[in-house]
Protein backbone atom coordinates (compact mmCIF):
# COMPACT_ATOMS: atom_id res chain seq x y z
CA UNK A 1 0.00 0.00 0.00
CA UNK A 2 2.94 2.37 0.42
CA UNK A 3 4.09 2.31 -3.21
CA UNK A 4 4.31 5.50 -5.26
CA UNK A 5 1.51 6.15 -7.73
CA UNK A 6 1.08 9.03 -10.14
CA UNK A 7 -2.29 10.66 -10.60
CA UNK A 8 -3.38 11.58 -14.13
CA UNK A 9 -4.54 15.19 -14.48
CA UNK A 10 -5.00 17.20 -17.67
CA UNK A 11 -1.78 19.15 -18.32
CA UNK A 12 -3.55 22.53 -18.36
CA UNK A 13 -4.85 21.84 -14.84
CA UNK A 14 -1.39 20.85 -13.60
CA UNK A 15 0.01 24.05 -15.13
CA UNK A 16 -2.68 26.23 -13.54
CA UNK A 17 -1.90 24.93 -10.06
CA UNK A 18 1.87 24.90 -10.63
CA UNK A 19 1.68 28.64 -11.38
CA UNK A 20 0.29 29.04 -7.86
CA UNK A 21 3.09 26.93 -6.37
CA UNK A 22 0.83 23.93 -5.77
CA UNK A 23 1.92 20.38 -6.66
CA UNK A 24 -1.51 19.11 -7.65
CA UNK A 25 -0.46 15.49 -8.08
CA UNK A 26 1.05 15.36 -4.57
CA UNK A 27 -1.89 17.20 -3.02
CA UNK A 28 -4.49 14.83 -4.45
CA UNK A 29 -2.65 11.54 -4.18
CA UNK A 30 -5.56 10.48 -1.90
CA UNK A 31 -4.66 12.28 1.33
CA UNK A 32 -3.47 10.78 4.59
CA UNK A 33 -6.49 8.53 5.28
CA UNK A 34 -6.76 7.52 1.64
CA UNK A 35 -3.08 6.60 1.59
CA UNK A 36 -3.45 4.48 4.74
CA UNK A 37 -6.21 2.41 3.18
CA UNK A 38 -4.53 2.17 -0.22
CA UNK A 39 -6.64 4.51 -2.36
CA UNK A 40 -4.99 5.26 -5.70
CA UNK A 41 -6.38 7.87 -8.05
CA UNK A 42 -5.70 6.70 -11.59
CA UNK A 43 -7.62 9.28 -13.66
CA UNK A 44 -8.85 12.73 -12.73
CA UNK A 45 -10.79 15.48 -14.47
CA UNK A 46 -13.89 17.49 -13.59
CA UNK A 47 -15.87 15.08 -15.80
CA UNK A 48 -14.60 11.77 -14.41
CA UNK A 49 -12.42 10.63 -11.52
CA UNK A 50 -11.35 6.99 -11.22
CA UNK A 51 -9.63 5.38 -8.25
CA UNK A 52 -8.95 1.96 -6.80
CA UNK A 53 -8.66 0.50 -3.32
CA UNK A 54 -7.66 -2.96 -2.10
CA UNK A 55 -10.16 -4.96 -0.08
CA UNK A 56 -7.37 -6.50 1.99
CA UNK A 57 -6.76 -4.40 5.07
CA UNK A 58 -10.12 -2.65 4.71
CA UNK A 59 -12.54 -5.27 6.00
CA UNK A 60 -14.99 -5.41 8.90
CA UNK A 61 -15.14 -8.31 11.41
CA UNK A 62 -17.03 -10.60 8.98
CA UNK A 63 -14.24 -10.33 6.42
CA UNK A 64 -16.22 -8.10 4.04
CA UNK A 65 -15.14 -4.74 2.65
CA UNK A 66 -15.92 -2.17 5.34
CA UNK A 67 -18.62 0.32 4.34
CA UNK A 68 -16.53 3.11 5.83
CA UNK A 69 -13.68 2.25 3.47
CA UNK A 70 -16.08 2.53 0.54
CA UNK A 71 -17.17 5.91 1.92
CA UNK A 72 -13.55 7.10 2.06
CA UNK A 73 -13.03 6.06 -1.56
CA UNK A 74 -16.26 7.79 -2.64
CA UNK A 75 -15.52 11.01 -0.77
CA UNK A 76 -11.97 11.12 -2.08
CA UNK A 77 -13.02 10.72 -5.71
CA UNK A 78 -15.97 13.11 -5.50
CA UNK A 79 -13.84 15.72 -3.73
CA UNK A 80 -11.17 15.59 -6.41
CA UNK A 81 -13.81 16.05 -9.12
CA UNK A 82 -15.39 18.94 -7.21
CA UNK A 83 -12.03 20.61 -6.72
CA UNK A 84 -11.17 20.29 -10.41
CA UNK A 85 -14.56 21.74 -11.35
CA UNK A 86 -14.19 24.65 -8.92
CA UNK A 87 -10.71 25.65 -10.04
CA UNK A 88 -7.74 26.95 -8.13
CA UNK A 89 -9.60 29.87 -6.51
CA UNK A 90 -11.90 27.59 -4.49
CA UNK A 91 -11.73 24.80 -1.93
CA UNK A 92 -14.11 21.82 -2.14
CA UNK A 93 -15.44 20.72 1.26
CA UNK A 94 -17.69 17.67 1.58
CA UNK A 95 -21.03 18.49 3.22
CA UNK A 96 -23.16 15.43 2.42
CA UNK A 97 -22.25 11.81 1.70
CA UNK A 98 -24.73 9.02 1.09
CA UNK A 99 -23.62 5.42 0.48
CA UNK A 100 -25.74 2.39 -0.35
CA UNK A 101 -23.88 -0.92 -0.08
CA UNK A 102 -25.17 -3.52 -2.53
CA UNK A 103 -22.95 -6.56 -2.12
CA UNK A 104 -20.08 -7.81 0.00
CA UNK A 105 -16.54 -8.20 -1.30
CA UNK A 106 -13.91 -10.35 0.45
CA UNK A 107 -10.82 -9.89 -1.71
CA UNK A 108 -9.29 -8.14 -4.67
CA UNK A 109 -9.51 -4.55 -5.73
CA UNK A 110 -12.52 -2.27 -5.98
CA UNK A 111 -12.74 0.58 -8.47
CA UNK A 112 -14.68 3.79 -7.99
CA UNK A 113 -15.82 6.07 -10.80
CA UNK A 114 -17.08 9.55 -9.91
CA UNK A 115 -19.15 11.51 -12.43
CA UNK A 116 -20.88 14.87 -11.95
CA UNK A 117 -24.57 15.15 -11.19
CA UNK A 118 -24.48 18.93 -10.59
CA UNK A 119 -21.68 21.46 -10.99
CA UNK A 120 -22.58 24.93 -9.79
CA UNK A 121 -20.82 27.99 -8.43
CA UNK A 122 -21.24 27.12 -4.76
CA UNK A 123 -21.81 23.34 -4.75
CA UNK A 124 -20.88 20.28 -6.77
CA UNK A 125 -22.46 16.84 -6.52
CA UNK A 126 -20.87 13.64 -7.81
CA UNK A 127 -22.23 10.13 -8.13
CA UNK A 128 -19.65 7.48 -7.32
CA UNK A 129 -20.11 3.88 -8.45
CA UNK A 130 -17.81 1.35 -6.76
CA UNK A 131 -17.45 -2.03 -8.48
CA UNK A 132 -15.56 -5.25 -7.84
CA UNK A 133 -13.11 -6.86 -10.26
CA UNK A 134 -15.98 -8.61 -12.06
CA UNK A 135 -17.66 -5.26 -12.74
CA UNK A 136 -20.46 -5.88 -10.22
CA UNK A 137 -21.69 -2.80 -8.34
CA UNK A 138 -20.61 -2.92 -4.71
CA UNK A 139 -21.66 0.55 -3.60
CA UNK A 140 -23.52 3.57 -4.97
CA UNK A 141 -22.58 6.88 -3.37
CA UNK A 142 -23.42 10.53 -3.80
CA UNK A 143 -21.20 13.34 -2.50
CA UNK A 144 -22.04 17.04 -2.37
CA UNK A 145 -19.21 19.49 -1.78
CA UNK A 146 -19.50 23.13 -0.86
CA UNK A 147 -17.21 25.25 -3.04
CA UNK A 148 -15.86 28.16 -1.07
CA UNK A 149 -13.38 30.86 -1.94
CA UNK A 150 -9.79 30.33 -0.88
CA UNK A 151 -8.86 32.64 1.99
CA UNK A 152 -5.29 33.57 3.00
CA UNK A 153 -5.56 31.27 6.04
CA UNK A 154 -6.33 28.34 3.75
CA UNK A 155 -2.81 28.28 2.33
CA UNK A 156 -1.84 25.47 4.71
CA UNK A 157 -4.58 23.31 3.21
CA UNK A 158 -4.05 24.25 -0.43
CA UNK A 159 -0.27 23.96 -0.37
CA UNK A 160 1.02 20.40 0.17
CA UNK A 161 3.28 19.92 3.18
CA UNK A 162 6.82 18.62 2.71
Amino acid sequence: MGEQHHVTFPQEVIDEYAALGVDLVAMFSAGHLGNRIGVQIVEASADRVVGTMPVEGNTQPYGLLHGGASAVLAETLGSVGSMLHAGSSKIAVGVDLNCTHHRGVRSGLVTGVATPVHRGRSTATYEVVISDEQGRRVCSARLTCMLRDVNPGDAQYVQPKD
